[in-house]
């Protein structure tokens, strides 16, 4: 880490300046950049335009529910409740910080779903006879996926910067995700239909380089609001639920019509189920008196759905959806025990969220699942058209073979982590400017400095630490 280190410091100014972008500044200037560059670029898609009816005379499409919209839209409406409630609520836990954990949750996703629909629209939809960016629903969808992959990274710092110094994260994280999302999945040619990769892998490297970067050694200043309260658990808790139901339609949103969406869905449900028996019992047996620790189950329950991502489409088969989220119950809940207080003691890396157990590990196994899976593709399991149409395999590609794409799958995570700690290094160095308006050590974790806080609110008795994402109380010795 002394890279890093040295970065920091390069990266470090005098703390005595007055400059200070302000909130509603950043949002009124981007508003109408964003009004300008849409008016300039988007543009209604064939399927979303008037000339629909055209459309449909012209290519012989004898009904209306044919358009996208009908079978994209289901889909659509469950990640946007997942992007704006269950990654919102899920970072209520903080004991003085659900306004900011739910609320700029609520920014982020608004700021960042339009820049993305930009940057994915010049890698994937520009129409190159007018120069216009045409989208549809399916371009929201992928909207909200890139808004996922930086509210991921959020995590990772919840509670410690500015609401300005997370639109600049996540105007960097768009790009970074846009180009590297282009990389993967057009150039390396990898299968990553629920983003194990691409979102997660990505996200998550990208917020802990972030936090390396930002890294506050007086953070034991705001220790007594590091932590939550039955009610914050309760509301966190929301998000999980939330999170948990809808992942099926997350990890087969962008899939084919037909069998490979049906087998991604089930494939999902299957592997999250796992995951809360395995996430149970491994709590359990770790903490004294056999009892549950609620970050866990708030969490590592949600890792299944992570690491079935990537092979969620693919032939996994039922039983082998139950060892993936097996595994990653045990992995992810071992990591919030172990790992997580090791990261911040000897890497100097606060995890708020913990986003490395949830994201990160289960990220790169879900890479390693797809590319053990896609090389062990065969004829006899796929058929000839299955094959085909499962991995892709026409125009440039139509002499790839299975093994040969398990390399490809492979190289993807490399890229994915690459692009995250790379960016996430140079993005930290970013945000370390004394221009961003972030919380002193004293005032992290409290939604006081940014937020207007009901007059009668109650007063909050002294409380004994809780076990947040970062220590851990009750181990077994």
């Amino acid at each position: 880490m002394g890279g890093v280190q040295s970065f920091r410091e390069l990266c470090d100014r005098p703390k005595n300046t007055n400059v200070r972008l302000s909130l509603p500044a950043v949002c009124f200037v981007w508003q109408i950049a964003m009004i300008i560059l849409f008016g300039i670029f988007i543009r209604y898609d064939e399927e979303s335009d008037a000339h629909w009816i055209e459309h449909r005379k012209h290519k012989n499409i004898s009904s209306d529910i044919e358009n996208d919209f009908y079978f994209r839209y289901p889909s659509f409406q469950d990640v946007h409740v997942m992007i704006f409630v269950g990654f919102g609520f899920l970072m209520t836990f903080l004991k003085r910080y659900s306004f900011g954990g739910v609320g700029f949750n609520f920014l982020i996703a608004a700021f960042g779903l339009q820049w993305a629909l930009l940057m994915q629209g010049w890698f994937h939809s520009l129409d190159y006879t007018d120069g216009k960016i045409k989208i549809g629903i399916e371009n929201l969808i992928n909207a909200d996926f890139c808004v996922a992959g930086c509210l991921i990274a959020y995590g990772a710092i919840l509670g410690k910067v500015s609401p300005v110094q997370l639109m600049v994260l996540t105007l960097f994280g768009i790009t970074l995700f846009a180009v590297e999302e282009f990389i993967i999945l057009n150039l390396i040619h990898a299968r990553d239909a629920g983003g194990s990769m691409v979102i997660h892998t990505f996200g998550a490297y990208y917020g802990l380089s972030i936090s390396a970067m930002l890294y506050r050694p007086n953070l034991d200043q705001s220790s007594a609001l590091h932590g939550s309260v039955y009610h914050s658990d309760v509301f966190a808790m929301i998000g999980t639920l939330y999170l948990w139901m809808f992942w099926p339609s997350f990890n087969s949103a962008i899939t084919d019509h037909g069998d490979a969406q049906h087998r991604a869905a089930i494939n999902t449900y299957l592997a999250l189920a796992a995951t809360v028996l395995t996430t149970m019992a491994i709590s359990s047996l770790f903490q004294k008196h056999g009892k549950l620790d609620m970050v866990h189950i708030q969490n590592s329950t949600l890792a299944g759905g992570v690491a079935v991502g990537t092979a969620a489409e693919f032939m996994l088969m039922p039983y082998g959806s139950l060892i993936v989220g097996f595994c990653c119950g045990i992995i992810s809940t071992l990591g919030y025990i172990y790992l997580t207080p090791f990261m911040e003691k000897y890497l100097k890396i606060q995890d708020t969220c913990g986003i490395h157990n949830l994201h990160g590990m289960p990220g790169v196994i879900g890479g390693i699942v797809g590319a053990i899976t896609a090389a062990a593709a065969s004829e006899a399991v796929y058929g000839q058209e299955g094959l085909i149409n499962t991995f892709d395999f026409v125009g440039d590609f139509k002499d790839m073979v299975p093994s040969k794409q398990g390399g490809h799958q492979a190289a993807g995570i490399c890229v994915a982590v690459c692009f995250g700690i790379g960016g996430g290094v140079i993005v930290g160095g970013i945000l370390r400017l004394p221009i961003w308006g972030d919380p002193a050590d004293d005032s992290c974790f409290d939604d006081e400095p940014y937020w207007e806080l009901p007059e009668d609110e109650e007063s909050i008795p002294p409380i004994v630490q809780y076990n947040n994402h970062m220590r851990n109380k009750d181990l077994k010795e």
